[in-house]
């Protein structure tokens, strides 16, 4: 990756056209080979970018621009649109090239997985005396996040989300159809779980006889105490 701070004005040109006036920017020019450039502010979006695939090419400028302080071109051409981003230089600051070598990528914290193996691990967070049957119980339209058993032999299928929408809901009320006609399983409830459930969501799984549970994931990590709130 190459980092150049300059005094540089940019030109972008094809589906549409945009200006950047001479200024103080941050240039990014990744190994990917796209052109990002950046300003001191507008949180983390760059003013004005090229997105691979795409080709950096430096120029000397012409009479014009040079008799106008312009010290090198940057042009960067799409490969499949042959948009260009034109950028002006006049003064580098700064000039630096860095080997990141390959990102792992994100690790999402909190993911719906993560609520599944913590959920499985703490029943109790559904109800009192339960065990757990089978994370990842499969059925004919996909598997069920959790299975519990009761105290009476009941069975419990628990759908965990991080946020809970009416989609949800749906989902877990096709669980249960399918999982009601097993005489292995039936009686069996439902139990919509996520960190955050929509109104609406709440409403329609009271319509359906699904209990809702919203869970504390920083409590159920051990990292502050706190209970579930039933609803």
């Amino acid at each position: 990756m190459r980092l150049v701070i300059a005094r540089c004005s940019v030109d972008y040109t094809g589906r549409l056209n945009a200006h950047l006036p001479l200024a103080t920017r941050l240039l990014v020019h990744k190994g990917d080979g796209s052109l990002l450039v950046h300003s001191d502010g507008g949180s983390y979006k760059p003013l004005n970018w090229m997105s691979p695939p795409c080709r950096l090419d430096v120029e000397i400028p012409d009479e014009e621009s040079a008799s106008a302080g312009v010290v090198e071109h940057w042009r960067v051409t799409h490969a499949k649109t042959g948009d260009a981003l034109l950028v002006r230089i006049y003064e580098v600051l700064h000039d630096s090239s860095h080997e990141l070598g390959l990102d792992p990528g994100l690790q999402k914290d909190g993911v719906e997985a993560d609520l599944q193996r913590l959920l499985a691990e703490q029943v109790d967070v559904i109800g009192e005396n339960l065990t757990l049957v089978r994370r990842e119980f499969p059925t004919a339209i996909g598997p069920v996040d959790l299975l519990l058993r009761d105290p009476a032999g009941g069975t419990i299928a628990v759908e965990v989300k991080r946020r809970g929408d009416i989609d949800g809901v749906e989902q877990l009320t096709r669980y249960l159809e399918l999982l009601g006609r097993d005489p292995h399983l039936a009686p069996v409830t439902g139990v919509f779980a996520a960190q955050e459930i929509k109104p609406q969501a709440k409403v329609l799984a009271a319509d359906r006889g699904i209990r809702c549970v919203t869970l504390d994931y920083e409590g159920m990590k051990g990292i502050e105490s706190g209970a579930p709130r039933l609803f």
